[in-house]
């Protein structure tokens, strides 16, 4: 069997100086004489303790590997893991022959602590001859690092007035040495203190746990508000000779607690105010206060605790300046308070710490004088609310609303009354005494009354330095009085010819501008007179405000509009009445109690009759128009179905033509008759292709050269126009024997046209017309006449 056994060439492995020492594979053994085998006990591979940044040389031999059966065969050695053949690389290796494990650099345990590796033996032919072993190397620390602080500066605080052993705020360093040993162990100190007030020494600090702790009484905020502290750490457990040492600064600072009250710098403070001025302030009052400004242990609040009863006075704090402003807010009166005594308190917004007590100082008394102004005058009774009854006449006194002066400690003063608003111009005011007076007869139904109440105000003004003036309002509430009769409504109704049970009347309603006991119930009778009234109508009540008119039973009215009278009265003392007229048309009905449209005409006031005749009336226009329009297309069809006497070929009538345009009479005479003659240049004719030209253009044939007839500029006549051409057509002995309709839409200055005119002519020149026989059947008998040929 194998036995697994571990040899040491030495105990004293720990010394670097000796030897290393030689590790030897687990091996097999055979027992010769018995041929049995046995399991052997494991040996335990000590670590291999590698000091960090060693200084070499390199490499530097760790271990020796050795196999058993290298004595039989060749062996090869080689180890693998991390810092071999896997990164870092090449941190160790190995002879293969000989099997020493060296360490080519140096190591840093605060990098990586320790490494595992195995060996391997492997024969000439690469196969495994013994099983891997597990080697452990360690690396030992070295103090190689300082204690270092997160932070170089810290903050703490601590409360002034604190007892020894408060705590204040902690520091910690760390240290990337071993922990475990005093490499890494670290110790803390107070190096110094600024300032050194009340003493040096204010503060200890924990050398382990790094804690600051107060160790005196004396912290004051209003004389120190913040102290430095220099704190050192050092490894080796605080051995200054062996350890390393760093430091940082701790800022401590003193917070402040209520331990000084708010005290008043004087204890006497006055000012003064007009009377009726609110939000005013009329005095100051300055405050001293050594604790922290702008915090709640040094905010003043203050209070008036004597002196002002009703509440006319407040003190508010100047944000700012801490300062008390005694400031008015309900108006005093010169006349009941010439002066105030106040007294006042001052304290903080935050309670005053334990054990302080409040100072003398902190209570002042404030004397506010009160100045005389002059006081408008007032009305004792604003509003002030009467009854009357409406319809007084003018000149009726209502009431005396006089106003008092409130300067009763000034000179008398006189006033003067005046009216301010009247909406509807009903009331005069005496100036001296207020005594109101009607000018106008008091209406409740007028628009200016709301709620059966007028109202108008009035100005009192007084005679002082600067005047005052006061308003007051006068309500007069108008008792209704039975002075307006009803009327009816609607005035205009309609009603079927003949009533039947779904249709009963018309329903009337009764209105009263007065009220009750004035208005209803209302009484509706039909007169008497005239005696059809009653005969074809009825009226009944339904309620005290509404009744009901219909037609009598069984009785029958033709259609149309009937005016029918009705007196309503009310329920006054005494009553009144009115007589109403109301129009009714009677007309024709349908089945559900609805006027048809015939009965609709019939109600506007028209008979049966004369409907009828409307009607023929109607038709007959109707038809004669019809008529009319027949004989017209009749004449059409003639006209246009009737032979010309002449041949039409030999038609020549023009036609009229309709130009919208007017001239401007007498006024239009400037014209420029040369517009309408043709212009001299022919040109523009005759480049116009075959078969397109113009019927007031010469022919574009060989023809005789004429003269051109003299052309005048701008004609100022019309008649001379035309004589002029008439008389150059009768004196051309050339010209053409033709003429046709001529459509004159171009115009131009000068014509070199001919005029038929000149068939007439006098003058003998001889002339070729032989080329009339080409102008076709129109032509024949004038060129019969001039062409070819002997004279006759």
């Amino acid at each position: 069997s194998d036995y697994t056994s571990i040899t040491v060439s030495d105990k004293k492995k720990e010394a670097f100086h000796e030897p290393p020492p030689v590790i030897v594979f687990p091996g097999s053994g055979r027992n010769s004489s018995t041929g049995l085998r046995r399991q052997k006990r494991d040996w335990v591979i000590p670590p291999i303790n590698v000091a960090e940044n060693s200084r070499g040389p390199f490499p530097q031999m760790l271990v020796s590997i050795r196999s058993d059966q290298d004595q039989d065969i060749s062996i090869r050695y080689s180890i693998t893991g991390v810092g071999a053949d896997q990164p870092p690389n090449e941190v160790f290796s190995i002879d293969p022959v000989l099997g020493k494990m060296f360490v080519t650099k140096p190591l840093d345990r605060e990098h990586r602590s320790s490494y595992h590796l195995r060996a391997h033996a492997v024969d000439m032919n690469g196969n495994q001859v013994e099983n891997p072993i597990d080697l452990y190397i360690f690396v030992i620390d070295m103090n190689d690092n300082r204690p270092e602080f997160k932070n170089q500066v810290y903050n703490g605080s601590v409360d002034e007035g604190s007892k020894p052993g408060t705590y204040v705020m902690h520091l910690s360093a760390f240290d990337a040495d071993d922990n475990t040993t005093a490499n890494g162990m670290v110790r803390y100190r107070i190096l110094s203190q600024t300032p050194h007030s009340p003493i040096p020494n204010m503060f200890t600090i924990n050398s382990e746990t790094g804690d600051i702790v107060t160790v005196a009484p004396g912290l004051d905020r209003e004389k120190v508000s913040q102290y430095t502290i220099i704190v050192q750490a050092t490894d080796m457990e605080g051995n200054l000779n062996f350890g390393l040492s760093n430091t940082a600064t701790a800022i401590i600072t003193v917070t402040d607690i209520n331990d000084n009250p708010p005290m008043l710098t004087s204890r006497t403070f006055s000012g003064e105010v007009p009377e009726n001025r609110v939000d005013v302030v009329v005095a100051n009052l300055t405050v001293i206060d050594a604790d922290q400004p702008h915090s709640p242990n040094w905010n003043a609040i203050y209070r008036i605790i004597s002196g002002d009863p009703t509440g006319h006075f407040t003190i508010r704090t100047d944000p700012v300046t801490n300062d008390g402003m005694v400031t008015v807010v309900k108006p005093v009166d010169f006349e009941m308070n010439r002066a105030f005594m106040l007294t006042v308190v001052v304290s903080n917004q935050a309670h005053l710490a334990s054990g302080i007590q409040s100072s003398l100082q902190s209570t002042a008394g404030v004397t506010i004088s009160v100045q005389d102004v002059n006081e408008p005058p007032y009305f004792p009774t604003n509003p002030k609310h009467i009854r009357f009854e409406e319809g007084v006449p003018a000149g009726t006194t209502l009431e005396t609303f006089s106003a008092s002066d409130p300067d009763r400690l000034q000179m008398q003063q006189i006033i003067r009354y005046s009216k301010l608003n009247d909406p509807a111009n009903w009331l005069s005011i005496n100036r001296t005494n207020g005594q109101i007076v009607t000018t106008a007869v008091l209406d409740r139904e007028s628009s200016y009354v709301k709620n059966n109440i007028y109202e108008a105000t009035f100005l009192a003004t007084d005679n002082g330095s600067p005047a005052a003036s006061g308003t007051g309002t006068l309500q007069i509430y108008l008792i209704d009085i039975n002075d307006n009769p009803p009327a009816l409504i609607p005035r205009e109704s309609q009603i079927c010819e003949r009533m039947n049970r779904n249709v009963n009347g018309v329903n009337i309603t009764a209105a009263d501008a007065d009220t009750d006991p004035n208005a209803g119930p209302f009484v509706f009778e039909l007169p008497i007179f005239p005696t059809s009234i009653r005969r074809n109508w009825t009226i009944s009540r339904i309620s005290g405000n509404y009744a009901r008119l219909g037609l009598q039973n069984q009785r029958y009215l033709e259609p149309g509009v009937y005016e029918v009278p009705i007196t309503v009265s009310d329920s006054g003392n005494p009553p009144l009445s009115n007589r109403s007229v109301i129009k009714v048309k009677v007309c024709p009905c349908d089945r559900n109690g609805d006027c048809t449209t015939l009965g609709a005409v019939a109600a506007a006031g028209l008979g049966t009759g004369a409907i009828i005749s409307i009607l023929i009336c109607i038709i007959i226009l109707l038809s004669m128009v019809l008529l009319f329009v027949v004989w017209i297309k009749r004449r059409e069809k003639e006209r246009q179905t009737k032979q010309l006497l002449i041949d039409p070929e030999d038609d020549v009538r023009d036609n009229i033509l309709k130009y919208d345009e007017e001239g401007g009479g007498e006024e239009d005479q400037d014209y420029d008759l040369s517009q309408l003659q043709q212009p001299d240049s022919l040109e523009h004719i005759i480049s116009k292709p075959p078969g397109v030209r113009r019927v007031d253009e010469r022919p574009i044939i060989p023809e005789s050269q004429y003269p051109i007839r003299p052309v005048v500029p701008h004609p100022g006549d019309i008649g001379d126009f035309i004589h002029e051409g008439l008389r150059a057509a009768d004196n051309d002995p050339t010209a053409p024997p033709y003429d046709s309709l001529l459509v004159f839409d171009y115009e131009g200055s000068g014509s070199t046209a001919g005029s038929v005119s000149s068939l007439n002519s006098s003058s003998t020149g001889d002339q070729d017309y032989d080329y009339l026989n080409d102008w076709g059947p129109r032509f024949k008998k004038l060129a019969d006449m001039y062409g070819g040929g002997d004279d006759d």
